[in-house]
């Protein structure tokens, strides 16, 4: 399979694992386990995993120098520990389709964050698509609609998952030079590391009291799905993708994830879709689609390609 093929097919099945998550998380949360309680598991086991793989895969390898060893480490308080945080607190509080929907705002704060980390342009267009996109995730955070009464706290729930999305999106761009430079187990096992020390003391305690002796089987296998696929195989890909791809390709493919989160939503009978959440959507989308515009070339007759078509 050609590389592009790879990195196109790596980025899909990482959309498809998170879209899941979203209503799988409705089963364990929080009957089962509170929100910090699934982090943790999924951060320990994460951590576990990847520091083992590194020893036999990679065990020369080392993040070296200042510069990289902060950048390592801010990866891990922004893509791990603060991000999973936010993540499931947000998940608890709303519906599966509307976490899902603010998660596609990522692309616009990945282009924001190039432009002062990397010194992207920002053009006009994507001026307007930040503004666009910012309505729309606006009017999604502060609708009320009839699932008021299943989620009353959606509003702070959709604030949580915003601000996951803006912490993500800010990882996406820090983390690209790691994954260039070192091997992708060495990168995660230090940026899971650090991810552990933020977020395990917060949820230790729901660890500890969570009532696993009376889980069902179905319990289980979403926990395993949450440690295995959305942890360990949805990371991995996602980074080893970043070494083909941008940050921005990464982000377009967010676009997918509430296509896909709304189908598998509908089909568990865990949310529906209203023409207020659709009319939102078309905002939010439309944001990121003009963010997603890559300024023309000034000179020349070719236009360099993306990296994952290498």
């Amino acid at each position: 399979m050609r590389s592009s093929l790879r990195v196109h097919a790596a980025l899909f099945l990482v959309a498809l694992i998170y879209a899941a998550s979203y209503s799988l998380s409705k089963d364990i949360m929080p009957r089962y386990m509170g929100p910090f309680g699934v982090v943790t598991l999924r951060i320990l086991g994460a951590t576990l995993f990847f520091a083992i793989i590194k020893y036999f895969v990679a065990p020369r390898d080392k993040i070296v120098g200042r510069a990289d060893n902060l950048r390592a480490i801010a990866c891990g308080i922004c893509g791990i520990g603060v991000n999973q945080l936010l993540f499931f607190s947000g998940l608890n509080l709303t519906a599966p389709i509307s976490a899902s929907l603010l998660q596609t705002i990522a692309p616009i704060v990945v282009v924001i964050a190039s432009a002062v980390l990397l010194s992207e342009k920002i053009t006009l267009p994507r001026v307007l698509g930040i503004a666009v996109g910012a309505v729309g995730a606006a009017s999604l955070i502060l609708s009320r609609n009839a699932q008021a009464t299943i989620y009353p706290n959606a509003t702070l729930g959709n604030i949580c998952i915003l601000a996951n999305a803006t912490v993500f999106g800010l990882y996406l761009v820090l983390v690209q030079p790691l994954m260039r430079k070192y091997h992708a187990f060495t990168v995660l096992g230090r940026v899971f590391l650090v991810g552990a020390f933020i977020a395990v003391p917060f949820g230790w305690q729901q660890t500890l009291t969570a009532d696993y002796r009376h889980f069902p089987p179905y319990i289980w296998l979403e926990i395993g799905y949450m440690v295995v696929f959305l942890t360990i195989v949805a990371y991995l890909l996602n980074n080893w993708a970043l070494k083909y791809a941008s940050p921005a390709l990464l982000g377009v493919y967010i676009y997918i994830q509430p296509v896909l989160a709304v189908l598998i939503a509908m089909s568990l009978g865990k949310d529906h879709l209203s023409w207020g959440k659709a009319g939102q959507a078309v905002l939010i989308f439309l944001g990121v689609w003009l963010v997603s515009q890559k300024p023309k070339a000034a000179v020349g007759p070719k236009v360099a390609v993306e990296a994952a078509q290498d």
